[in-house]
């Protein structure tokens, strides 16, 4: 059909997620590494118009709320000035164990700078 299909937005949201925290100096990884996960809780997206084959596309990922234990992340998908789709992914942090946990104090500030 010549459009990305619906289900690649979420994984798009994903790699900006990484990217973002990557850029930020904190990568998923020492997340993990610290004994902890960002567990996904929820997911939004607002399709505005279909991205197409060979679009080049822009994802602007920022973070929209950070609680003690939950984390929020917005995003924007472009294609030049035309806006593609937006959404949002809810995050609880958790143990190993996959308890709600509350955030290092490190991840934590360094989620809200």
């Amino acid at each position: 059909m010549g459009v990305a299909h619906h289900a690649v937005y979420p994984v798009w949201f994903e790699v900006g997620r990484s990217d973002w925290m990557r850029d930020l100096g904190f990568p998923y990884t020492e997340v993990e590494a610290l004994g902890y996960y960002l567990m996904l809780t929820g997911l939004n997206v607002r399709y505005r118009v279909a991205a197409r084959y060979d679009d080049d596309l822009t994802l602007h990922t920022r973070m929209s709320e950070v609680r003690s234990r939950t984390a929020v992340f917005a995003y924007e998908l472009r294609r030049g000035a035309d806006l593609i789709a937006t959404g949002e992914t809810q995050h609880i942090c958790t143990d190993r164990q996959y308890r709600p946990a509350r955030m290092p104090d490190a991840l934590l500030t360094a989620l809200r700078t």
